[in-house]
């Protein structure tokens, strides 16, 4: 192979950015709408909206225990048999009765009041989550849409490193054909072929690997991916990255709003010691249906109110029990939060520090591409002049391929780690990305929604799959567009 040959084909594999081995196609999909996809359709992030909105449910059915309640019974009565006696006929044939019951709860000691500040603090609670599970999503997203921009690279890089050796296994032998080069030089021209193909393959399985991960969390098959933008955002130093992450980071603040509702339901434990008070109203009606005797009224009502306290004197220690109880759940949700917290300092602090390496050993493998690509030159130069062997070529070449992966894998690693660092401080949740695709979700539209409801039969639609099924994706290849050599 000529020198110019040489550097045409190394100029169109060396990496500017991970897209230049993107090509041109009528279907592209950028990192935008891949995320925008996720976004709508992930079954991961639907299913923490769902579990968001029973959380929500909690506020109505605490309040539910402070309002009035009502009820009624109806029943009839039919006397078959009246014994036969002598005092029969002061019974009647049949007896309808028709009752009525409302209640009022006046006092529940502080119950109530204390288990809906619960509720609606883990309300808060499931939004931070929420939050947390977008934040999840969007790194795992961008890790399928770098891992398919990565892996499609190094297949290209693999094909076109098997083009070369074909081309110098032919040259190879037409220089043995003459007497110019042994059969050795033939044979270690061979044996470098056909572990160029071996490679091609496992690097062809690797891009089905991680286009199938992509369908999986995107929802859809990738077409050929474009340039990601530059991450936004990065901190200055680490210090700076824990010190946002402290304040923002949604899953640590999720584990704070929880232990706050632990401590309400320590409150909620200890109002079972407390008296508690409530009104009543009932109304009867009895009607005999004309069936006493005769100058006998044959049917009655009656009404009555009043107010009922309770006064706990003795529960066999039950309720000291409750409040031990809540209390050491209280103590866990704060040993949890402190856990929470240490995983965000190491995560954020590991994060950073991944992102700082990869950046170096990005500049030190395109110094490792260029110096391999100059030295592949000279060494083919030397060897028409017989001052290398076909076996230097080899190395030379195979140096220039693993320089070159090894470039690719880097920027791949950079673009995540920066990503996930981003994630752990927080400020990788929807609402930070600007994407496009319709209005956002929003957790607080549900509570708005339901926390006010009273009525019985007020129930939503039957649930239904929000997310997409990938069952009619086709399955799929590693298939990239052709790039002859120049």
């Amino acid at each position: 192979m000529t020198p110019a040959r040489l550097r045409g084909l190394v100029a169109g594999l060396c990496l500017a950015g991970l897209p230049a081995f993107g090509i041109p196609s009528a279907m592209a999909d950028d990192l935008r709408t891949a995320l925008t996809s996720a976004y709508n359709t992930n079954p991961d992030l639907q299913a923490a909206r769902a579990q968001l909105r029973a959380i929500d449910e909690n506020v109505p059915l605490t309040r539910a225990q402070a309002l009035p309640s009502l009820s009624g019974s109806v029943n009839y009565n039919e006397y078959v048999d009246k014994g036969g006696s002598s005092f029969s006929t002061s019974y009647p044939d049949r007896v309808l009765g028709v009752n009525a019951t409302a209640g009022l709860p006046l006092y529940r000691g502080g119950a109530v009041k204390n288990g809906l500040r619960a509720a609606e603090t883990r309300v808060e609670a499931g939004r931070a989550s929420l939050r947390g599970t977008e934040s999840s999503v969007f790194t795992s997203s961008v890790g399928a849409y770098m891992d398919v921009i990565r892996d499609a690279a190094i297949v290209g890089l693999q094909k076109n490193n098997v083009q070369v050796l074909e081309v110098n296994l032919q040259a190879t032998s037409d220089r043995f054909e003459i007497g110019d080069v042994t059969r050795t030089d033939v044979a270690q021209s061979r044996s470098r072929l056909a572990l160029a193909r071996a490679g091609l393959r496992s690097a062809e399985a690797n891009l089905v690997a991680s286009r199938e991960a992509y369908v999986r969390i995107i929802g859809h098959a990738p077409g050929t991916l474009e340039n990601p933008p530059a991450l936004a955002g990065m901190p200055a130093t680490v210090d700076d990255a824990v010190d946002y992450a402290l304040d923002n980071n949604p899953d640590l603040q999720a584990a704070h709003e929880a232990s706050k509702a632990a401590g309400f339901d320590v409150k909620v434990a200890g109002a079972s010691r407390l008296p508690t008070v409530s009104a009543s109203a009932t109304s009867s009606s009895t009607n005999y249906l004309s069936s006493f005797n005769p100058g006998i009224p044959n049917s009655s009502r009656n009404m009555v109110a009043g107010v009922t306290a309770s006064i706990p004197l003795f529960q066999g220690g039950a309720p000291a029990a409750r409040v031990r109880q809540a209390q050491a759940s209280q103590s866990v949700t704060l040993e949890q939060e402190i856990g929470t917290e240490r995983a965000v300092i190491a995560t954020v602090r590991s994060a950073w520090s991944a992102w700082l390496a990869a950046k170096e050993v990005i500049a030190l493998n395109q110094t490792a591409v260029d110096a391999a690509a100059l030295s592949l030159e000279g060494v083919r130069a030397e060897n028409t002049v017989g001052n290398r062997t076909i076996l230097n070529i080899l190395d030379a070449e195979q140096e220039l391929l693993n320089a070159q992966v090894q470039l690719v894998t880097a920027q791949r690693n950079e673009y995540v780690a920066g990503f996930a660092l981003l994630s752990a401080m927080g400020r990788a949740q929807a609402k930070d990305l600007g994407l496009d695709g319709g209005a956002l979700y929003d957790p607080v539209a549900n509570y708005e929604r339901v926390h006010h409801r009273i009525w019985d039969w007020d129930s939503d639609p039957t649930p239904v799959a929000r997310s997409t099924p990938t069952v009619d994706t086709p399955a799929q290849d590693a298939t990239i567009p052709d790039q002859p050599l120049p």
